[in-house]
């Protein structure tokens, strides 16, 4: 039996690669075997080929201009047969292949003596399926999880039916193929791969080594592992991980040194013989998104190492048994992931125990139990060529798998299928602007002089410009977010959607298709948008340009687009019907009301209509100002004023008035950048200090003022104050100060897009958002942290005045008040209020006025009312809440967030600004306008960003 074995790459180092050329080697003992790679990369292959492996390539790729190996053909005539479309492999299949490798193709293929040729990967499929006469058998072997493809796999709508055999690696993938082919399924085999034969030496298991191996690619998370292995470390600091594989592994790099990770995590680099590295671990990990089989998952099996991994698609389910030879924990849960290595860690007996089940277990994998299973399914289908109906079958199956597509059978349902001209748009608005990347699969704009609110604007301008341009009537609805929307008439579909193709086919525009209840489901380049059945009957669409930091840590996509939905006119012909609530007006405007008005935003006037310009409810519209108190703790002349003043009350450390309560890091600068970036809406900045001003900030910025300690002290004789709860106290007496105003710490921060109303009800009550922590119902002792003695204080005033005692904190967040509502606490409460005043450094005595009392004050007397927010807190001084930052950082998910640190932390100071300077920098990457010489300054200093 003749067998060739098809790779694109036939000399790279990769999972298929590897066990390919572990069928080819072992057949080659009793069949004629011929491994044919598309292109050659490099000069040694990367794995071992038996000298009775017949190994060719067609094009030489490793120099200036691709080159075929087995024939001579003049340079120029390559260089343009290579910068040419191939026509058997579209690009969005693979986009490797072109003209050149078609003429190769062609000439190995047409006249091919194989008896069955084996393709690897759907491209190759395609390329067989259009070459290969008749009588050869066709086995495409699936060596990904084909469910999860996105274009690559568009081949197998086309072509699979004309296979004789598909063969996959697991059983959820061979059910998948028979759903989606029915009827026209060929042959489906399940078949895994095969660990080397021969000897393979064992783990003790008691080398404190975690071990993981594959490419750096963001399919393997290998970050995931990083951060559950932080949770590990403060516990077992003897222990390593250690990871085996090459790519782009800057990303992970960084994390570590984030980390303070570097003794004890490795990056191992390539290894031939990771057989010999798997007998040194003690436990396997595997943190992929998907994962096709987990050959690493087998070969650490077969040096009797447990593993812990994701339960992720498709492979490590058939491989683990969970709880026998290691555990399956949720997929990207990392938490999950560091208790199933913390259990193999800390019980030996387990850990031995499943390694020897293992260890057995791994036998059904072995190169006798598999390879004769690929030698009796390429037999069998030999065998059934001779038989009556053998190509009638395929012409039938083919027949019945094009009615199938007819029919709008979605094969692949893990990403929209693109229209036949979207790559051809793409590859032209590339070529015009060749600075734009790809991101998330989409032409994407770098831009680091954009904010998320003014990206959001751009995008309406997108669409209003484009329905003017039509002629299209359409207003602006108000709605309380910080993005836009814009109502339509349904009945206008058709020329909307048309509209926006034409308006957009030069530009990196997109169209999301969105249901009723405004969940994405797909996107599309605006160029083709009115040619997608999902986009014509969505419910709205929204329109965005998309939009990433050079840094590529903010990304500004589809959440940022414009809402443009479709309005039904009601049966009585009276009203408009919105498709989703969410807007300020209801569901339902009547058509009477329609009187046109106009909108401001951003120094814009928009259309809209009469209803949406008056203040409604549920709308929060007053300005809001915000509060810092700041200062430079590192400053000599401050330093020295501190030493003057408190005399022997100066003390090195500890939560009272200690060098760590005074430390800056710039974190004032990274949250006026959360302001500008996440809360543009903000109307003044005052920074509240001692005689001290920022060195990066702009004093000329109109919307910012530093307020010295002694403007607003109504008793200059106590200061200065280096008590932040007397700070506190007065506040509210800043000149100018607007009714409501949010009051921040400098390591608090806003980190996702939020408007007014998240902090402010719509009759301008505060919102207080309460803590778990809990405040223990016992007096003021000597012992107690200085926030709980303030919270106790609290709660015996409360208690005394209004009989209800409080029993938990607030949260590290933007504290939300009025200035009136302060300025009846102070002459409620005076005597206590003055007595923290004129303390000069925080005491046991004092009140906390405006992170706690104001609160359940406003709570008990109905000046305020209880809401929620997602907030996140890191204490960056422990190591073990490190990892948050990589979770805060990677999810963007918390709508407010807080860096604190404690006197008493176990990272060292040095470090923990290298961290905070690291993890603030890729979280606002972004310059503020309140920023010395940034472009933003320049550019947006003085406009509003009102709704």
């Amino acid at each position: 039996m003749r067998i060739t074995y098809l790779l694109t790459w036939a000399d790279a180092m990769g999972g298929t690669e590897r066990t390919v050329l572990r069928q080819a080697n072992w057949l080659a003992g009793r069949h004629d075997v011929e491994v044919l790679g598309v292109f050659r990369t490099r000069e040694t292959p990367a794995f071992e080929v038996d000298d009775r492996v017949t190994s060719r390539f067609l094009v030489d790729s490793r120099g200036p201009v691709q080159r075929p190996v087995e024939r001579e053909l003049d340079v120029e005539a390559c260089r343009v047969l290579a910068a040419s479309p191939s026509r058997l492999v579209k690009s969005e299949w693979e986009p490797a292949y072109n003209a050149l490798t078609d003429l190769e193709l062609e000439s190995a293929l047409r006249e091919t003596d194989a008896d069955v040729v084996v393709t690897t990967s759907p491209a190759l499929m395609a390329v067989v399926s259009q070459l290969v006469p008749r009588r050869v058998v066709v086995v495409h072997q699936e060596h990904r999880v084909a469910e999860l493809r996105r274009t690559s796999g568009d081949p197998y709508a086309i072509y699979a039916a004309r296979m004789d055999a598909i063969a996959v690696l697991s059983e959820r993938t061979r059910d998948w193929f028979g759903v989606r082919l029915g009827e026209a399924a060929p042959r489906l085999a399940v078949i895994p791969n095969a660990v080397e034969s021969g000897y393979r030496p064992r783990s003790s298991r008691m080398n404190r080594t975690i071990m993981m191996a594959g490419r750096f690619t963001a399919e393997k998370q290998f970050d995931h592992a990083v951060s559950a292995f932080a949770q590990l470390v403060p516990d077992h600091p003897d222990w390593r991980l250690r990871i085996f594989g090459d790519g782009l592994r800057a990303s992970v790099e960084r994390q570590i040194a984030m980390l303070r990770m570097g003794e004890h995590v490795e990056l191992m680099g390539t290894s031939f013989s990771l057989d010999q590295e798997w007998s040194k671990a003690s436990i396997a990990l595997l943190t992929s998104r998907v994962e096709s089989f987990g050959l690493t998952l087998i070969e650490a099996m077969g040096a009797g190492v447990p593993s812990v991994a994701y339960d992720c698609p498709n492979g490590p389910r058939e491989i683990i048994a969970d709880g026998v030879t290691g555990f399956l924990v949720p997929p990207d849960s990392i938490d999950e992931l560091a208790a199933g290595l913390r259990k193999l860690i800390e019980d030996d007996e387990l850990r031995h125990d499943m390694g020897n089940r293992a260890l057995k277990a791994v036998e059904r994998y072995s190169v006798d139990a598999v390879m004769p299973q690929w030698e009796a399914l390429y037999t069998e289908l030999l065998a059934g060529r001779d038989e009556p109906g053998w190509n009638e079958r395929r012409s039938a199956a083919q027949a019945l798998q094009w009615a199938q597509e007819s029919e709008a059978v979605v094969f692949i349902s893990a990403a929209p299928q693109l229209p036949a001209d979207a790559e051809t748009w793409a590859a032209a608005v590339h070529a015009a602007d060749p600075e734009l990347v790809w991101s998330h699969g989409q032409l994407t704009r770098l831009r680091d002089d954009l904010t998320p609110g003014e990206v959001a604007q751009l995008n309406l301008d997108l669409a209003v410009e484009a329905l003017e341009r039509a002629g299209v009537r359409y207003f602006l609805v108000r709605q309380p977010h910080p993005t836009f929307r814009i109502a339509v008439e349904a009945d206008d579909r058709t020329t909307i959607l048309e509209a926006l193709a034409g308006a957009f086919t030069g530009r990196p525009a997109y169209v999301e298709a969105l249901d009723p209840q405004g969940r994405g489901r797909g996107v599309w380049p605006a160029a083709v948008c009115a040619t997608v059945d999902k986009v014509q009957l969505a419910a709205s669409v929204r329109i965005f340009e998309p939009v990433l930091t050079t840094s590529q840590t903010l990304r500004m996509g589809a959440f940022y687009g414009c809402r443009i939905e479709f309005w039904e006119t009601s049966p009585s012909g009276q009203e408009l019907v919105a498709p989703a609530g969410g807007n300020l007006a209801g569901m339902r405007v009547s058509v009477e009301s329609l009187t046109p008005a106009t909108m401001g935003v951003g120094g814009r006037q928009y259309r809209t209509v009469e209803p949406f310009t008056r203040t409604l409810g549920g709308e929060f519209t007053e300005p809001v100002d915000v509060v810092y108190t700041w200062v430079d703790g590192d400053d000599p002349a401050w330093l020295s004023r501190k030493a003057e003043a408190l005399g022997a009350q100066l003390v090195p450390t500890g939560d009272v008035q200690g060098h760590e309560r005074f430390r800056s890091r710039n974190e004032l600068m990274y949250s006026l950048r959360s302001i500008d970036t996440f809360a543009p809406w903000v109307n003044r900045i005052w920074i509240v200090t001692d005689r001290q001003t920022p060195e990066w900030l702009d004093l000329d910025h109109p919307k910012v003022r530093i307020v010295d300690h002694r403007d607003i002290f109504t008793d200059p004789a106590v200061l200065p104050s280096y008590n932040s709860h007397a700070i506190e106290t007065q506040l509210h007496h800043i000149e100018g100060l607007s009714e409501h105003f949010l009051y921040l710490n400098d390591d608090v921060f806003f980190g996702r897009l939020l408007g007014p109303d998240s902090f402010f009800a719509d009759a301008g009550l505060p919102k207080a958002f309460a803590s778990p922590t809990v405040i223990p119902l016992t007096p003021v002792a000597p012992t107690d942290e200085i926030f709980a003695a303030a919270a106790k204080n609290n709660r015996a005033l409360l208690e005394k005045a209004y009989g209800r005692t409080l029993t938990h904190s607030f949260l590290h967040a933007p504290h939300a008040h009025r200035r009136s509502t302060l300025s009846g606490i102070e002459q409620e409460f005076a005597e206590a209020w003055q007595r923290t005043a004129a303390a000069r450094v925080r005491t046991r005595e004092d009140i906390s006025p405006l992170s706690s009392l104001a609160h359940h004050y406003g709570l008990m007397t109905g000046r305020s009312v209880e809401g929620t927010i997602r907030c996140a807190f890191v204490n960056v001084s422990l190591e073990n809440q490190l990892p948050k930052l990589q979770t805060l950082l990677q999810r963007r998910w918390h709508e407010v967030f807080c860096l604190n640190d404690y006197h008493d932390g176990d990272v060292p100071a040095d470090d923990q600004l290298r961290i905070m300077e690291a993890f603030l920098g890729a979280y606002f990457p972004i310059p503020s306008q309140y920023e010395r010489g940034s472009e933003r300054n320049r550019a947006v200093a003085g406009r509003g960003y009102r709704l």
